[in-house]
């Protein structure tokens, strides 16, 4: 007899689908050595948008004149803001700890778990047995081995970045994706002078092209900006560290800070598990590989969230705790399904994007066409006084079919969910243009792109 209904391997949005099992009468283990929330509680999402709230808000004072009122900023409270935004979140994981241990049905484990076998799991020198598992254990910050003295030299990652109370002066980021950006402007707009080194040629190199260039020049009058540049070595003397770097065209550069944030990546913790010891198969890059149903090659074993590689977001791991619990908790064989899955990253402006970029759809030797609209083509814009910012979709030239729709601007993030509901629902581009839009919101921004790609398709 097994000692567990279903065991679930960590405490992120893996906590929700022991809550559900064991409401539903299912003796379960949760196990989890930190604190319970996972990363976008403690260390991802929550902490970088509730800090970059309070650089957004500095930004808007500082730049009031141009709305014609007199402000100024007299100082800023850093370790206030931090301290205000961990006392708000480090009670919530507190909390779900103290209802997971209150909860019937549920045992709570504040370490490590290891696989023994397919359905036997070591935790805190004990085994124990389930029938079914399911691996959340998350991925952490990557910091790759191959750059010459980094993990020999002090460094931050997004964890500890997040909880910085004493700013630096000067900041290099190694990396140019969304961490990096998100950071870059959070430090930059409460006084700390950043400099970004990306080996790609723009910040923001898996967005679509024409977004990741725009956002490229625009952090460019910000921050110290390298792109195309790999980092080859890093070397501390004294307070200041060095990033040594190197183009395709064998030209170097040194970019010198007081501290250094690694913002390359994640990675997936599957090597913390022992799943050398189980059936589990990984892909190429160490994620668990997982069935249209979240199984994983082992029957009863299941993985949901960064681990699992379908997408590193936290809404796509809230909708993967549906599947799963669909699956484990009531038996039934729901199918994930992530058309329409949206990512949005909150600097100013702000970008989002669903469905394919421009080169992925090139590169499928796809058809296509492309509507355009500037934010600035709005009435909206004129209230709100914006210079920049575009949406941009990509269609089927045959139907309207939307293949893609990328924007950056501002509350972009808000605005992509039209596209969203789209894309998830198939909906054509005639479709949305034929949709009466609110004036004079600020959505009428997409409006004009789905209308300007509809006469395009309708030209053709």
């Amino acid at each position: 007899m097994t000692d567990f209904d279903l065991v679930v391997i960590g405490g992120g949005t893996g906590n929700t689908v022991a809550s559900n099992a064991a409401a539903e009468g299912l003796e379960t283990a949760l196990v989890e050595p930190g604190p319970l929330g996972g990363t976008c509680l403690n260390r991802g999402c929550n902490p970088s948008k509730m800090l970059i709230q309070h650089a957004t808000r500095l930004n808007q004072i500082r730049n009031a004149a141009r709305f014609r009122i007199e402000a100024s900023v007299e100082s800023v409270d850093v370790p206030g803001i931090v301290d205000d935004v961990f006392g708000t979140l480090d009670p919530i994981a507190e909390r779900m700890a103290s209802q997971k241990v209150e909860q019937a049905n549920l045992t709570l484990f504040k370490h490590e778990a290891q696989f023994v076998d397919d359905h036997t799991v070591k935790i805190d020198g004990q085994e124990y047995t389930a029938d079914q598992i399911l691996i959340a254990a998350g991925s952490r910050p990557l910091v790759p081995g191959a750059i010459d003295g980094l993990r020999e030299t002090d460094y931050l990652t997004s964890a500890e970045a997040l909880r910085l109370r004493d700013l630096p002066d000067r900041l290099v980021i190694l990396g140019g994706g969304y961490i990096a950006a998100e950071l870059g402007y959070y430090f930059q707009s409460l006084g700390t002078d950043v400099a970004l080194v990306e080996m790609m040629d723009t910040l923001l190199p898996r967005e679509d092209e024409d977004v990741a260039a725009a956002f490229t020049d625009i952090a460019e009058t910000r921050h110290e900006v390298y792109t195309g540049y790999r980092a080859t070595s890093v070397s501390a003397d004294g307070e200041t560290v060095t990033v040594h770097a190197e183009n395709e065209s064998g030209e170097t550069i040194a970019v010198s800070g007081d501290d250094l944030l690694v913002a390359l990546g994640r990675r997936p913790n599957t090597d913390r598990l022992n799943l050398d010891a189980t059936g589990v198969e990984l892909d190429e890059r160490g994620f668990v590989r997982t069935n249209d149903r979240l199984e994983t090659s082992v029957e009863g074993v299941w993985a949901s969230g960064d681990i699992a590689g379908n997408a590193m977001f936290k809404h796509s791991a809230d909708y993967e705790v549906e599947v799963v619990t669909d699956n484990i908790v009531h038996g039934k064989a729901r199918e994930a399904n992530f058309d329409g899955l949206t990512h949005a990253v909150f600097t100013d402006p702000q970008v989002a994007g669903v469905g394919a970029t421009e080169k992925q759809v090139r590169e499928n030797g796809t058809d296509y066409v492309v509507g355009r609209a500037a934010f600035t083509a709005t009435a909206m814009s004129r209230a709100l006084k914006l210079e920049d910012g575009f949406v941009k979709v990509l269609a089927s030239p045959t139907d309207g079919e939307i293949l893609g729709v990328h924007a950056i601007g501002h509350e972009a993030s808000m605005l992509i969910h039209e596209a969203t509901i789209a894309v998830r629902h198939n909906l054509s581009v005639h479709q949305l243009a034929d949709t009466i839009h609110v004036h004079p919101a600020l959505n009428k921004v997409m409006a004009k792109a789905f209308s300007d790609a509809s006469e395009r398709v309708a030209h053709e």
